[in-house]
């Protein structure tokens, strides 16, 4: 005898077709709750920073034109943390890496801040 699954029912909001779908309702949560993010409006204690796993300190620093000391120099690092960065002998720590991910967006916002300090 062949065995026959029963579905369950949907629950929640209808979608555009008018069926429930609770994959639905969470998509839309999401969508407010960027739109949310978006405006400004939201909470922001509640929001994590995505910490990148891995950073090419290399691109970074060529992108830039700047030599392995030139550059520990001028983002604070030391000579032989971006050569080991480099060479995978070391791994970034978290702070690291979010800072060298911002110096390889936007160098200049960091240029202007350490300028100022």
């Amino acid at each position: 005898m062949k065995k026959t699954s029963r579905r369950k029912k949907p629950q929640g909001r209808k979608n555009p077709q008018g069926r429930k779908n609770p994959n639905f309702d969470r998509i839309m949560r999401g969508l407010e709750e960027a739109t949310t993010y978006a405006r400004g409006e939201a909470d922001t204690t509640k929001y994590r920073v995505h910490v990148p796993d891995a950073v090419d300190v290399a691109a970074i620093r060529a992108k830039l034109g700047l030599t392995q000391e030139a550059f520990a120099a001028r983002f604070g690092f030391s000579k032989g943390a971006v050569r080991d960065w480099e060479q995978g002998r070391k791994v970034p720590e978290a702070s690291a890496r979010i800072l060298l991910k911002i110096i390889e967006k936007r160098p200049d916002i960091v240029f202007e801040v350490l300028d100022a300090a």
